[in-house]
């Protein structure tokens, strides 16, 4: 018995999504089943036209969403999380086997390839716990990044919403075609276009819950039915194959996997980004807890299943999540849910699909692009602090003018660079009293604020390492050459130092030695245990009179003025 508890714990550990299904409350169904029905009118349309921006017929986009609908079920941490086709996996997706494609091969292939080599990271990153590094992009990064990623969606619809054949392989060539072709726009198209993204604008703005790109799309395929637009030049997705795709891996060249690999290493960062910082977000507004190590397993098996099943590259869904949190959503049944609309459509109502004009999802495309631009977070940012304003425009630039596999690398390497600043270059003060005002402050801050003569307290607002070891010392030996009377004694405050590494520990040792040279006396306050064993075992302290190391500041000044010799009375 105590084998098959065992047994069942470490099953529940791998499926946390199975345990809250088995643990299933019968108030939530309601909510569940509402979301999941209202999610299955939402997906249809959204899901087709991720699949044209990936670049493989529409029907794989609704192929690529069934496997994760089960799969996340069961081994996804959030309650909420919709997983399947999104736009930015999408773009990503042709923008990288685009080139490929061109040398003769199978389209379809190189994406399911995609999808299987993003699941392999994500599972092999799992294994290793590399759960940590979706904290390596910043806010802005992501503002920047998406704001690019949005332009990028824009453009690569053009062509289908105007009618214009534009051959064009970078940004500007695109908007290029397109501005200097207008005298071919196809009117009709346009029109269909046109009029699917005022609606989506307008029931958005007014019914917010409402299954839009549905209703968008459900009103354009009438048009198309009763004024014969495919006669007249309108594109339709066409004949739907029957039945469901059948499981295979796909086949590729293996001189293609370098560049595929390559490839998918850059969409299992964004895809892993998105899904972790999406179930957070509905873990902080609902109140519960998502795994962010577990999310990689859930994320990886999810797009191995939509491989398997000839589909595309797959992430999170913000606005497929918004709407079943809208709607009630407690657990993972309104995915399942939504799987059995979604299998109920591809049964029954594939003639109706098959006359979706493109021109609709090309405008649905675009109509979430727009979402994706947040005008009011780079205004934020550019109140808060110009440095992170600056960092969102530049990754945008990136995105547009490089492409999006580059633009990943620079966002990337640029959150890497301002979180490397920040410890290489922090926050430091000099601490002295302010009149009328209790305790210790930055001199810097207040005016009148003076230090104690003969002592100087002096604060370093990160751990000390490599990066800035030689800044801290720097700035240490100017904060004693900035005193008007001289120095007895320099007290490092270290509540903000919470490690050190050797090349610092050596520092700090060159540091005492030339203060010791001075006739300075060197010692440290407000030591926490972790910095205190570190330097121990460093023999560091060996160096330090006990009697210099303080646990507070009142403690630090009380022991400097016992110093201090007695004036004659």
């Amino acid at each position: 018995m105590a084998i098959r508890s065992k047994n069942l714990t470490a099953i529940q550990a791998y499926l946390p999504g199975l345990q809250r299904l088995l643990s299933y409350q019968h108030q939530w169904l309601r909510g569940d089943l509402l979301a999941g029905i209202t999610v299955a009118a939402y997906l249809i349309p959204q899901c087709m036209a991720y699949g044209e921006l990936a670049g493989v017929e529409p029907v794989a986009g609704l192929w690529a969403i069934l496997p994760p609908m089960l799969i996340y079920t069961l081994f996804g941490s959030s309650p909420q999380l919709s997983v399947g086709p999104e736009s930015t996996t999408a773009v990503m997706t042709a923008v990288a086997i685009a080139p490929l494609a061109k040398g003769g091969s199978d389209y379809a292939s190189l994406a399911a390839t995609s999808s299987l080599l993003v699941g392999l990271i994500c599972v092999v990153a799992y294994l290793a716990r590399l759960g940590f590094l979706a904290d390596l992009l910043s806010k802005p990064i992501l503002t920047g990044y998406m704001a690019g990623v949005a332009g990028l969606m824009i453009t690569s619809q053009l062509s289908k919403v105007s009618g214009i054949n534009i051959e064009a392989e970078t940004i500007l060539g695109e908007v290029q075609g397109f501005l200097t072709q207008l005298e071919q726009l196809h009117w009709p198209t346009a029109m269909v276009a046109g009029l699917v993204l005022f609606f989506l604008c307008v029931i958005q703005r007014r019914f917010p819950q409402a299954p839009g790109p549905l209703i968008a799309v459900l009103l354009a395929t009438m048009a198309v039915a009763i004024f014969d637009l495919d006669q007249k030049g309108v594109v339709v997705v066409g004949t739907i194959p029957a039945g469901f795709p059948h499981i295979a891996l796909p086949k590729v060249s293996v001189t293609e996997l370098p560049s595929l690999t390559a490839a998918a290493l850059g969409i299992s960062v964004v895809a892993y980004s998105d899904n972790v910082l999406t179930a957070r977000s509905f873990a902080n507004r609902n109140q519960y807890t998502v795994d962010a190590n577990q999310e990689l397993l859930a994320l990886g098996a999810s797009n191995l299943g939509t491989g398997l099943m000839q589909g595309i590259p797959v992430s999170s869904s913000g606005s497929r999540t918004v709407i079943g949190d809208a709607l009630g959503s407690k657990t993972q049944l309104y995915s399942l849910v939504a799987f059995g609309g979604l299998i109920s459509v591809l049964l029954f109502l594939r003639p109706l699909l098959s006359l979706f004009p493109t021109a609709a999802l090309g405008a649905i495309v675009i109509f979430a692009a727009t979402k994706l631009i947040e005008i009011a977070e780079f205004r934020r940012l550019k109140r808060f602090r110009r440095n992170e304003f600056l960092l969102a425009l530049i990754t945008t630039v990136a995105v547009l003018a490089t492409d999006i596999l580059i633009g990943v690398a620079i966002a990337v390497g640029l959150s890497v660079i301002d979180l490397f600043a920040r410890v290489a270059r922090p926050h430091d003060a000099v601490q002295g009293k302010v009149p009328g005002l209790a305790g210790l402050h930055d001199i810097e801050d207040w005016d009148g604020a003076t230090t104690i003569p003969g002592l100087v307290i002096y604060r370093y607002d990160a751990p000390l390492c490599f990066a800035n070891a030689e800044n801290f010392k720097q700035r240490a030996l100017a904060s004693i050459v900035a005193e008007r009377s001289p120095v007895e004694w320099f007290v490092l405050n270290t509540e903000a130092i919470i490690e050190i590494d050797i090349t610092a520990v050596d520092m700090l040792e060159e540091l005492r030695q030339e203060l010791a040279d001075q006739g300075i006396i060197f010692a440290l306050v407000r030591m926490k245990q972790d910095l205190y064993s570190q330097l121990l075992r460093s023999q560091f302290l060996n160096q330090i009179n006990p009697e210099h190391i303080f646990p507070t500041l009142p403690m630090a000044i009380a022991g400097f003025e016992a110093s201090q010799p007695k004036a004659d009375l």
